[in-house]
């Protein structure tokens, strides 16, 4: 009753909140258990692969330490299953694992290990549908147009569970990202490959100089707590936006909008410069955590690309609901369905297009598949490092690398990426065996600046004016809109910001290095911010720190400067930001960003340990199921579990437990040391046999501590089976590899068949199943 909402059951509100009330006293119960359990997520694509394969493993130590863990399905598949369960039968109903841990992560005992889920893009989403639909699951239609009250309460549903649905929920404490000693000390000694630059490199960012959201951005601090109201004034009257925003006293709150018509006059601009110079076109935005905003622009990116084609075509592209903000990979498939004759007029001005452009960034060469197909392919803050990294290149029609102009339209952050390239075209490619390292204090609890992932962003149907009014009428923001303008707004709670402010002292504390707030004077947002980062800065001891406010173009310069000296920096940056950096200096220093240490301290003393990117998991997958290799590296799940396991410790004064993280660290570390890792080719060890050796150096790190003797004499015989049996389990691991894998699905594969390709290895599965 209270997830359906039925009237035939009566206040389905009241229902609702009774509902919550008994989740959370299990909760609660679940939390005080003297055995509450560590949650481990199970996510989407490689990384849920790898869970597999590792999580017997994990289990099966940590039991031996008087240790649960237990797991949580938050994967897109779920999600959608879990808001619609009036429609599936009694047996395919599942729980609502991501309501529950967001309930979960507000105890002070909370210990989750998130690893990276998709967020979908509107074409993943639709993916995931029929994929479930043909596995037997009656769900209703994602309408494009949706005309109907129940198809827009249907499409409602779906938009609460794509884009970045997963982190707003989990979030409710800050982040500390870092690259751990080990993973540093590895790639000194054993250094990725990084492109050389040229001093006559083309490469660089094209972004608008104004009306984007960084110009039109307006900011204020609430007075007191209030409920806003967001309103479309017309001729026509006043259309009601968002009915209802509490605020709190303290809250940080902007509007802002970007120009469709400005936006649309930049992107031409640029695909002309783009032509002229003979470089690369390349679009960079988030479509998925972004899932309003960028989608949009993308739109406008293809149209703008393809402006000729739209033009002369645009009633039979309506025709077949060709959506260009899905991608222009969506375009293709719709012409698919018109008649020939008009299908070959179309494609004929696409080869036109092609021809008199610029040549685009490709996605994957060989198969045409450019920078405009699919919105979720080119997410800027893992694109855009890869892209520095590699020579400030990106591949082309023809396979080869090129200079690019790597268009962000909004100029919020796009001088961060400006002022890296800069610096490389200036001073070289940096050297992992000497570069410092710039960890990150990122604002994200209790979605701070979760732009673009809420529902607090427009696009805008006719002219007239966006207002934010508050409960006594008073107008907080009104701003003049056109049709096309894209318009949002954020918050940033008070609480989250002075957490931020001591995390960012303890952590310049710890390390003795620098801390620099990524704070821009010239942005609106960022001045109401600043002040409160004054204010919360007095309340600590910051006596011997280097503590600094610096828009993030100096930040930049700043840190890029040090790194070259072999120094570390702290960036404290806000959410999105904490995105981009977070990728953007790992990649660089390290090869990846998956190999990041990110532990979020949650607010209610709980703690959340996520497990780095996942932007490479499609391909891995795809390797995974055409040739039975998985290169997904596990390395982020390793040093995660070994904080969660300390933290563990400390809530439940559990030794044993302090014992398992601590002997996983130096597990961790042989397995850099010994280079077993997931290799790059066929016959060589991939996940599987990563997390065979992590087992065998973990079970040694075990046997050999002296902390606990019962401990060392129960891992000792399975030290010694791995051991003996080391040759044994290789060759079943490996001579696996080669052929195809039917897994019975991307989005939700059968987990049978996904078992049984994870566990290739009899030998090991006999080993790990009986221990205990």
């Amino acid at each position: 009753a209270a997830t359906s909402g039925h009237k035939e059951y009566g206040d389905a509100q009241r229902y609702q909140e009774i509902f919550h009330t008994i989740k959370r006293t299990r909760i609660r119960i679940l939390m005080s258990d003297d055995r509450s359990p560590i949650i481990y997520t199970h996510t989407d694509e490689a990384p849920a692969l790898a869970t597999y394969s590792l999580l017997p493993i994990v289990q099966a130590f940590a039991g031996a330490a008087d240790v649960s863990i237990d797991t949580r399905d938050i994967s897109l598949a779920a999600r959608i299953l879990a808001v619609f369960s009036e429609y599936l039968t009694d047996e395919q109903q599942i729980d609502d694992a991501l309501a529950e841990l967001g309930e979960m992560v507000l105890e002070p005992d909370a210990n989750i290990i998130k690893l990276p889920n998709v967020s979908a893009s509107i074409p993943q989403l639709h993916a995931a549908i029929a994929e479930l639909q043909a596995h037997g699951y009656a769900l209703p239609e994602y309408s494009a147009d949706p005309q109907t009250a129940a198809e827009t309460e249907v499409n409602a549903r779906y938009d609460a569970v794509r884009g970045s649905a997963v982190n707003p929920v989990l979030r409710e404490g800050n982040s500390d990202r870092r690259a751990p000693k080990p993973v540093k000390a590895y790639a000194r000694a054993n250094p990725h490959s990084m492109g050389d630059w040229s001093p006559e490199s083309k490469t660089h960012v094209a972004t608008m100089s104004g009306n984007d959201f960084k110009a039109n951005e307006r900011s204020t601090t609430m007075a007191t707590d209030d409920v806003l109201r967001i309103e479309l004034v017309t001729e026509d009257g006043v259309q009601v936006l968002k009915e209802a925003v509490p605020v709190l006293a303290g809250e940080i709150v902007d509007a802002t909008f970007m120009s469709a018509s400005h936006l649309d006059a930049f992107l031409a601009e640029q695909i002309i410069d783009a032509r002229e110079q003979g470089i690369l076109f390349s679009l960079h935005l988030k479509a998925t955590m972004m899932k309003i905003s960028d989608p949009i622009m993308f739109g406008h990116a293809v149209r703008a690309y393809f402006a000729d084609v739209f033009a002369a075509h645009s009633a039979a592209l309506a025709e077949v609901d060709a959506d260009a903000n899905n991608g222009f990979g969506n375009v293709l498939n719709a012409i698919a369905k018109l008649p020939e004759a008009s299908r070959q007029a179309i494609e004929a001005d696409i080869a036109a297009t092609y021809a008199s452009g610029p040549d685009i960034a490709m996605v994957n060469s060989d198969k045409g598949i450019t920078n405009l197909h699919v919105p979720s392919d080119v997410i800027v803050d893992a694109s855009m490092p890869a892209m520095i990294r590699s020579s400030g290149q990106m591949w082309n029609k023809d396979g080869q690398l090129q200079d690019v102009k790597a268009v962000i339209p909004d100029s919020s952050y796009a001088g961060v990426f400006q002022a890296t390239i800069e610096d490389c075209i200036a001073n070289g490619a940096y050297d992992p065996v000497t570069m410092g390292s710039v960890s990150n204090v990122g604002l994200m609890a209790q979605k701070a600046e979760e732009y673009g992932s809420h529902p607090k962003t427009f696009e805008i149907p006719v002219s007239g004016s966006v207002r934010v009014v508050n409960q006594t009428g008073e107008v907080i923001f009104e701003t003049d809109v056109h049709p096309g303008d894209i318009w949002r707004m954020c918050n940033a709670r008070d609480l989250p910001i002075q957490d931020w402010v001591k995390l960012a002292v303890s952590r310049a504390r710890a390390t003795g290095d620098p801390a620099v707030f990524w704070l821009d004077p010239e942005r609106g947002h960022d001045c109401q911010m600043m002040a409160k980062v004054e204010e919360y800065l007095a309340d600590h001891d910051t006596d011997g720190l280097e503590i600094a406010i610096m828009s993030p173009v100096e930040a930049t310069k700043f840190s890029l400067d040090r790194i070259r000296q072999g120094l570390d920096t702290i960036s404290v940056t806000g959410n999105v930001l904490r995105d981009y950096n977070t990728d953007l200096f790992p990649i660089l220093e390290v090869g990846t960003s998956a190999k990041m240490l990110s532990i979020v301290p949650l607010m209610n003393g709980g703690g959340l340990f996520e497990t780095g990117a996942g932007g490479s998991a499609p391909k891995h997958v795809q390797q995974f199921e055409q040739e039975n290799y998985l290169r997904w590296d596990s390395l982020g799940e390793f040093l995660a579990l070994a904080v969660s396991f300390d933290h563990y410790a400390e809530m439940n004064d559990n030794a044993k437990a302090h014992l398992l993280g601590e002997t996983l660290d130096i597990a961790t570390s042989k397995l850099l040391e010994e280079n077993k890792s997931p290799a790059r080719r066929l016959g060589q060890i991939d996940n599987r046999g990563s997390h065979f050796y992590l087992a065998l150096y973990w079970a040694e790190a075990l046997a050999a501590q002296t902390d606990d003797a019962a401990l060392a004499a129960k891992f000792a015989p399975l030290a010694a089976i791995l051991s003996a049996n080391e040759i044994t389990i290789n060759d079943e691991l490996i001579a696996v590899q080669g052929r195809p894998n039917n897994l019975g699905g991307y989005y939700q594969p059968d987990p049978e068949l996904v078992a049984a390709a994870m566990r290739p290895s009899q030998t090991l599965n006999n080993i790990i199943d009986t221990f205990n």
